[in-house]
């Protein structure tokens, strides 16, 4: 089981409070997070990612363990303590301004 942790604007959107808890097939990598988190809630659909790039959407960004991962590549396995459960994966929305 991994756990999500979504900014409030997404919570929002999917009408969630708290923590996502998702089962996910195979290797944890941010593919197969996002896209369980997808088929589980629809109206994410590009909102976390952009349709056809499958890229991130700016002003977001994946945190775990205290690192940032979002400049890895979607397939390359998230840590341990992730896909065991241990520790959530974070989706943190970027602040902008000046």
């Amino acid at each position: 089981m991994i756990r999500v942790e979504l900014p409030s604007h997404l919570r929002g959107l999917a009408h969630i409070s708290g923590e996502v808890r998702l089962d996910i097939e195979g290797q944890a990598t941010q593919r197969s997070v996002l896209d369980a988190l997808e088929a589980r809630y629809p109206m994410l659909r590009g909102a976390i990612r952009d349709h056809i790039t499958q890229k991130r959407r700016p002003f977001l960004r994946f945190f775990a363990c205290g690192e940032d991962l979002s400049h890895q590549e979607l397939d390359t396995p998230l840590p341990d303590e992730v896909a065991s459960g241990r520790e959530p994966l974070l989706i943190v929305g970027a602040i902008a301004g000046g």
